[in-house]
């Protein structure tokens, strides 16, 4: 048993889905969530710049005392999760993985739709994690950079919306997808939108809930779980602390009590 905290990162705010299966999958558990307000979005930059801002934000939770650290950041997970597992005393979990693992558990056609930034995508990271699983898998991929903006706007059902998912969402429709991959922490948010233009023969795949349980099967196995006492959420952030805490309570579904600013 193990009550020091887990450390989750995203490039902003985006994770706080993550962080939220997290809470609810393991209540038990004290987070301290950091979000890169400061540089998002990581979808844009090279793959050497976000393993450099990654690696910044894993040495800064270990400074904290986290005994695991969550990528709660699709572009995190795609560029730098191998790097931070090689450099890191304590356990790293991404979410590409447990993304690909539910699909390929869903899908009965084998041909996969999987949305997310420019990087995710041209990272490649989804289709080789699917492909390892299931190697005659078609995947077909179909970044959505406007989709951030509009949920960090709140307009998850604004017409706006609508008309950009179905743009973004039609190559998948005619390859005839039967599961889609919600690959960017932010689109859960959009998920009945997406429900409906999709139709109700797909299924559409949150990597949030599903790295929540591969977290928790993770800190089982190395006996890391809390034993129960009071867990403590922490959020930092390393800019724009009025925005993430009046966007995060969107994520949350509750308020952000305390947000602490902390530069790199």
């Amino acid at each position: 048993m193990n009550n020091a905290p887990l450390g989750v990162f995203d490039s902003g705010i985006g994770g706080l889905t993550v962080a939220r299966a997290l809470f609810e999958r393991l209540p038990k558990e004290s987070v301290i969530y950091f979000g890169d307000t400061a540089r998002v979005p990581y979808g844009p930059k090279s793959p050497d710049t976000v393993r450099r801002y990654s690696a910044e934000i894993l040495a800064y939770l270990l400074r904290r005392g986290v005994k695991a650290v969550v990528v709660a950041c699709n572009t995190s997970t795609a560029h730098a999760l191998g790097y931070l597992q090689e450099h890191s005393s304590v356990p790293v979990v991404g979410v590409i993985e447990p993304g690909a693992r539910a699909a390929v558990r869903a899908t009965k056609t084998g041909t996969i739709g999987v949305i997310g930034t420019a990087g995710t995508i041209a990272s490649g990271a989804y289709e080789r994690a699917i492909k390892a699983l299931r190697p005659e898998a078609r995947v077909h991929s179909q970044p959505c950079p406007l989709f951030v903006p509009l949920v960090e706007e709140g307009w998850f059902e604004h017409p706006a919306a609508e008309l950009i998912a179905r743009e973004y969402l039609e190559p998948l429709k005619r390859a005839n997808v039967d599961v889609l991959v919600l690959g960017c922490t932010h689109y859960p948010l959009l998920k009945p939108l997406l429900a409906r233009v999709m139709g109700s023969d797909v299924t559409l795949v949150d990597s949030a809930e599903e790295t929540a349980t591969a977290v928790s099967r993770e800190l089982e196995r190395l006996s890391l779980l809390a034993n129960g006492g009071a867990h403590d959420h922490r959020f930092v952030v390393s800019d724009d602390e009025s925005h993430f805490r009046k966007v995060g309570a969107l994520f949350l579904g509750e308020q952000l009590k305390q947000v602490e600013v902390v530069p790199l």
